[in-house]
């Protein structure tokens, strides 16, 4: 394994405690988001900024695996849905899938509305939608954090076997 690649074992491991850290903070907004009270649109506010943020952090490190591992970025406008999908696939001869299916699945609810966060006044966000999310956050995380771990232990297998060649 090359050294960009150790890196990038690196940064997935250093990347999951932020990630934790966004996905506790929008857990925690979500009860004061419910209440009709005072200021309640703000804490919607964060609860979607934090939604974005979390899916921005993980297609980071998609884009990283896919740029360093796959040696290939799927092009066109389309690039978003296409990386995804991408990192739910192996590779032969480069790569297990990164994420399953159901996590693709999951994960594309996110992508489509960190979209609609950047597309539209958060005034018009719906927050039925923002419930679906940051109920499925919590179980979706643990599992995308353990493939994510799962692919970083694959990066230093190969980092391993790759010394072991060396030394012969």
């Amino acid at each position: 394994m090359t050294r960009p690649s150790q890196q990038l074992s690196e940064r997935i491991r250093n990347e999951l405690p932020e990630m934790e850290r966004i996905i506790q903070r929008a857990l925690r907004a979500w009860p004061k988001a419910q209440k009709g009270s005072r200021g309640r649109e703000v804490y919607l506010d964060s609860v979607a900024l934090n939604l974005q943020a979390f899916y921005t952090g993980i297609e980071r490190l998609f884009e990283l695996i896919a740029r360093q591992v796959d040696h290939i970025l799927p092009p066109g406008e389309t690039w978003h849905r296409d990386l995804l999908k991408q990192m739910g696939k192996d590779m032969p001869g480069i790569r297990p899938a990164v994420i399953d299916p159901q996590s693709t699945f999951d994960l594309d609810d996110f992508r489509r509305f960190r979209h609609l966060v950047q597309n539209i006044y958060t005034f018009n966000l719906v927050p039925g939608k923002m419930e679906s999310l940051i109920q499925t956050l919590p179980k979706l995380w643990a599992k995308l954090r353990a493939e994510l771990l799962a692919f970083a232990e694959f990066l230093d297998d190969l980092h391993r076997a790759s010394k072991r060649n060396r030394q012969k």
